[in-house]
């Protein structure tokens, strides 16, 4: 066999697409499993998306390729939904590059700026893409703590006597996944000075500000941050649309500018008929955004039950997809608890230390999972604690 690249060494393959072959064995033997620990939406589009892109279909220009920038309506409909949810202008014509899901975009906008050596900042917990992302650049990962003792907000006098001298990026996630910590505009502000006062590019990644959180914010509501920070949106997990793959990014068009240089050479535009699909979904009024808020909700407490009934400790969050949870007192090994829950009572959740070492000693639930699924999970759970 052909030895791969060096910059495979430091890099493993997604802890999900490895367990979740394990849990479609189990499931093909026969065992009844409810996966509780992908965030992969199972609601449906607003009626009016499938539709649209049914209509794009007809379109004499549907089968082309399409601009690397997309439609220029789907360029304004990205920033009208900012303007609506976050009260944040942007110029649709340079301060907006639409994407292949807003996942693609991590690794562009490391391959845009990164040399081999230098140095990025990236959260514990946090997502692990940051991390292999900046490996695959021969970069650096330097992590940055997140604890429930700060509410899992980074500790800026931390941050500040760490060595700087070679930090380039630094990704920030609010709000967050997997904690669901909210954030804030005061958190922003101090990032955004950081930031700036380093001479960092500090890229927020924000596809979840619009599910459950009363208070929506990006980094961009910051006077200043388009001097030094870019944003990452989605229609996945606002609009049930993850597998469509649309996402944005956002910020100073000069950067976007160098952003644009990797893009350019890596895809030949989105399918026609998925940005019609995408710009009907962006004009969706906040009305349906409620109605899904309401059905999260109703899996939260739900979920909460079950999460109760293991001994678990939720963390206090409102908003987001999922419920992350501290394990009963005396237990510390997260992935074992997940693989008893998974073998014992066929349930699916996903261990906290694969975000980080900070996230050892919790799990999280996904609220991706019909309330009747979420009822059988309390079922099975309540069954074996009193057995």
């Amino acid at each position: 066999m052909i030895a791969t690249a060096k910059r495979l060494d430091s890099v493993q393959e997604y802890y999900f697409a490895t367990k979740l072959r394990e849990v479609r064995a189990l499931m093909n033997e026969g065992k009844p499993i409810i996966n509780a620990g992908i965030g992969s939406p199972d609601l449906l589009p607003p009626d009016h998306v499938i539709p649209a892109l049914i209509e794009a279909l007809q379109d004499d220009k549907a089968h082309g390729y399409q601009s690397y920038l997309g439609l220029p309506e789907l360029r304004q409909s990205m920033a009208d939904f900012y303007q609506s949810y976050y009260h944040v202008q942007l110029n649709p014509e340079t301060e907006i590059i639409p994407l292949m899901g807003s996942k693609e975009g991590i690794l562009h906008i490391s391959l845009a700026f990164l040399n081999p050596g230098d140095q990025v900042l990236i959260p514990d917990p946090g997502y692990p893409t940051y991390a292999s992302a900046t490996k695959l650049c021969e970069a650096q990962a330097v992590t940055y703590n997140l604890t429930a003792a700060n509410h899992w907000m980074p500790d800026f006098e931390a941050l500040e006597k760490l060595d700087l001298s070679r930090v380039k990026l630094m990704w920030t996630n609010y709000p967050n996944m997997p904690t669901g910590a909210a954030g804030n505009l005061d958190v922003f502000e101090r990032l955004v000075a950081f930031a700036r006062k380093h001479n960092i590019l500090l890229v927020n990644d924000n596809p979840y500000s619009c599910v459950g959180y009363e208070k929506k914010i990006s980094i961009h509501q910051v006077e200043g941050s388009l001097d030094c920070a870019l944003e990452l949106n989605s229609i996945s997990k606002t609009f049930n649309m993850a597998g469509w793959r649309v996402g944005m990014l956002t910020g100073n068009a000069e950067v976007l500018k160098e952003v644009l240089k990797v893009k350019t050479n890596m895809d030949s535009g989105m399918f026609y008929g998925v940005q019609k699909g995408a710009i009907a979904a962006l004009k969706t009024d906040a009305q349906w955004l409620a109605h899904q808020d309401e059905i999260y909700t109703q899996r939260r407490e739900l979920t909460l039950q079950v999460a109760h009934a293991l001994k678990l400790k939720p963390e206090p969050q409102t908003g987001g997809l999922f419920v992350w949870c501290k394990l009963p007192d005396g237990m510390h090994d997260d992935k074992e608890f997940v693989d008893d829950v998974l073998h014992n009572k066929h349930i699916f959740i996903t261990p906290g230390s694969i975000f980080g070492k900070n996230g050892a000693g919790y799990v999280r639930f996904s609220l991706c999972v019909k309330e009747e699924e979420i009822a059988t999970m309390l079922e099975r759970v309540s069954k074996k604690e009193n057995a």
